[in-house]
């Protein structure tokens, strides 16, 4: 039902649509440009735009899944991923003070075209930040970051509260609110060293593999999300 609501949503949207988080859940509808957001609210940092939710969504004190619509509109061959998390709610909108806590490595997705992405990505098991530990009923805010073709940022969130893994308020996860589509591919993304800090020296590029982008030729090429069980390693 959810994921349905969502895609509907999505597709009334795709003028102006960026990040959709259709699992856990989501703080709220920024697909809007207005007279406060002219250029459109997901542009703005850390959240979108929108302020933080009266009504949380359950999440693993273990960590859990994370699922979402990226890239909505045209533009968007590819892009890169960031998934942050933040914790409290000190902070100047009421979510967390600091949103920079990575959880996942980076990665990119890859659209069959230019036009908009045609489906879903599923994290089926986002873990906690390194060497950070939650109790349930803490607080914390998972921010999705899509850093489009053109180098500027997207930001979409979902807040939370930590309950014990099992705890029948957490929303179920299943092939429904959490899948990955076909029609979008993922990359890692490589970074080559051309020139070591504190050297004048500059590294040969005589390796045939030195020249290959990884902006706009990943090394991996063109790999489908054929199945959840791809993104445990990430």
């Amino acid at each position: 039902m959810l994921a349905s609501a969502i895609s509907a949503l999505v597709l009334a949207a795709t003028a102006s649509a960026h990040i959709v988080i259709s699992y856990p859940g989501w703080r709220g509808n920024n697909l809007i440009t207005n007279e406060t957001f002219p250029y459109g609210m997901q542009w703005t940092y850390p959240c979108g735009g929108t302020p933080v939710t009266g009504n949380r969504t359950y999440w693993p004190t273990t960590g859990g899944a994370l699922a979402f619509q990226p890239g909505w509109f045209r533009g968007h061959a590819s892009a890169f991923i960031y998934v942050n998390m933040g914790f409290g709610d000190d902070g100047p909108d009421g979510g967390p003070a600091n949103m920079s806590f990575p959880v996942i490595h980076p990665f990119q997705i890859l659209g069959p075209s230019n036009n908009p992405y045609p489906g879903t990505v599923c994290l089926p098991q986002v873990p906690l930040p390194k060497n950070m530990t939650v109790q349930p009923g803490d607080n914390a805010t998972i921010q999705v970051v899509e850093l489009a073709a053109h180098g500027a940022a997207l930001y979409s969130c979902v807040d939370i509260t930590f309950l014990e893994p099992g705890d029948e308020r957490i929303a179920e996860v299943n092939a429904t609110n959490c899948y990955n589509s076909t029609e979008i591919g993922a990359a890692d993304i490589y970074t080559i060293t051309t020139r070591e800090s504190g050297s004048d020296e500059y590294v040969s590029a005589a390796d045939p593999a030195l020249s290959l982008s990884v902006f706009g030729a990943p090394l991996l090429g063109w790999l489908p999300l054929l199945g959840a069980g791809i993104w445990a390693v990430l």
